[in-house]
């Protein structure tokens, strides 16, 4: 066993250790008084083991990808690459939620008390429903909202509208299109690893696309698909990816006009869906560092950001009197009781379970490539191509940290951390040996998944 595997195990484990501490502390602690509002601390979930359709469905899907995903990767031309991380991101989705059954796992995910399919009916004006959204809030107010359409903007709950609209209603529906509009996520991480990673310094280290490709499996067989499927945190992960996708191919030169605007729309989406999603500025800071035209695309972005905030101020809904009523309904509930002790260190086993150990070794092999390129760093955009994927993971590190020490997100954050931690996966390309860290992958999720009945 060489070196540098030693330190990877040696992180995992220090990993394993975290998550154990905080089932540990957690179970102790819910035991004594009920204070974290979770029955298996530090996930949302309950000890079930079960079994379901997913259950041959799931292995299958994990032994091909561990098998095969490493070397069609590498070959296929890079369209049909995306379109094949597309298609097998959406198998293993399925078939994990295919665990819990169709109906258990699908079609009623969305429609308990807490989710968005309650309040389809009184969005019959929506307009009106927009004006009078913030007056329903807190928990005080008359009819208020289920905690879900109460936690976000209006947008999240106006695609619900929309999709029932066009005859697409029900929680299968919905179920259905945060798959396979979650299940895109990975192809846009690709897109921007391969547009930002290519930089000046090719014979220095692996090039962009090169990176892209390792990374490619690990984005398709993650653990965090437990509760990307017919979660609609999974839906906000897309459309918060493809706003980076695009802003790389804008700072990168690729159509800057054209992408900067789309990348603006997305973005003012993603505001809209989310309020904890602005943190995918800090995301886009990195996105930025690395580009070699950095500020050309901004007016563009800007001009597009401004479009959907835009229509919502114009309908009468105000985020910035929304967001603070957001806060103290969020007190209110079991965020006033659950403790900042405990989840400011226990967030982080949550994201160790939803990104597996094969993220963790990854990490550890960036940060070692980010200490190293240290002195060269003021040159980030003529850096190498693994330093460069460093620095945006680093980017999201910093945006987790800001969510985690904001006090917004205690408990739950395998679903709420998800269009962050998703990032993280691509950690997986700086790792040699690539299937037995697939298959640690793989079999962390199908244990998650098979032991516990996750909430989401």
């Amino acid at each position: 066993m060489n070196r540098e595997l030693r330190r990877d195990l040696a992180a995992v484990l220090a990993a394993a250790l975290l998550v154990t501490a905080a089932v540990l502390v957690g179970t102790a602690i819910e035991r004594a008084d009920g204070s974290l509002h979770v029955n298996w601390p530090p996930l949302y979930a309950r000890w079930h083991p079960h079994l379901g359709p997913g259950t041959v469905l799931a292995p299958v899907v994990g032994v091909l990808v561990t098998a095969y995903g490493p070397p069609v990767a590498a070959r296929l031309p890079w369209r049909a690459l995306l379109l094949a991380v597309w298609g097998a991101g959406t198998a293993w989705t399925f078939s994990l939620a295919l665990v819990d059954g169709w109906q258990r796992g699908v079609a009623l995910r969305l429609t308990t008390r807490y989710e968005y399919l309650q309040v389809i009916d009184r969005f019959d004006d929506i307009p009106g429903a927009l004006r009078d959204f913030t007056e329903h809030i807190l928990l005080g107010s008359p009819d208020h909202w289920p905690p879900h359409v109460a936690g976000h903007p209006p947008g999240a709950t106006l695609t619900f509208v929309l999709l029932d609209r066009i005859g697409l209603g029900g929680g299968a529906w919905a179920g259905v299109w945060c798959v396979v509009v979650g299940a895109t996520a990975p192809m846009a991480v690709l897109v921007t690893v391969r547009a930002l990673c290519a930089g000046a310094g090719r014979a220095e280290g692996t090039p962009g696309e090169t990176l892209a490709r390792r990374a490619a499996p690990f984005l398709v067989l993650a653990p965090a698909a437990v509760w990307m499927g017919t979660s609609a945190d999974g839906y906000f992960a897309a459309v918060a990816a493809w706003t980076l996708a695009l802003l790389a191919l804008a700072v990168t030169g690729r159509r800057p006009r054209t992408a900067g605007l789309c990348a603006g729309l997305l973005f003012g989406l993603t505001c809209g869906l989310s309020y904890g999603l602005t943190l995918i500025a800090v995301i886009a800071g990195a996105v930025l560092l690395l580009g070699s035209q950095r500020l050309r695309p901004l007016p563009y972005v800007l001009v597009g950001a401004s479009v959907v905030p835009l229509a919502l101020t114009l309908t009468g809904f105000y985020w910035w009197e929304a967001y603070p009523l957001l806060v103290e309904r969020y007190y209110q509930g079991a965020g006033g009781i659950r403790p900042y002790g405990y989840w400011v260190w226990a967030n982080a086993a949550c994201t160790v379970l939803m990104v597996g150990p094969a993220t963790v070794a990854g990490l550890r092999r960036a940060g070692t490539a980010l200490v190293r390129a240290v002195p060269g760093l003021p040159g980030v955009p003529d850096a190498a191509p693994r330093t460069r994927l460093a620095v945006l993971l680093l980017g999201t590190l910093l945006a987790l940290l800001a969510a985690d020490l904001s006090g917004m997100s205690k408990a739950e954050t395998e679903r709420i951390w998800l269009p962050f931690a998703l990032w993280l996966l691509a950690a997986g390309a700086f790792l040699p040996r690539p299937r037995a860290w697939l298959a640690a992958q793989a079999v962390l999720a199908l244990l998650l998944n098979h032991l516990l009945l996750t909430g989401w």
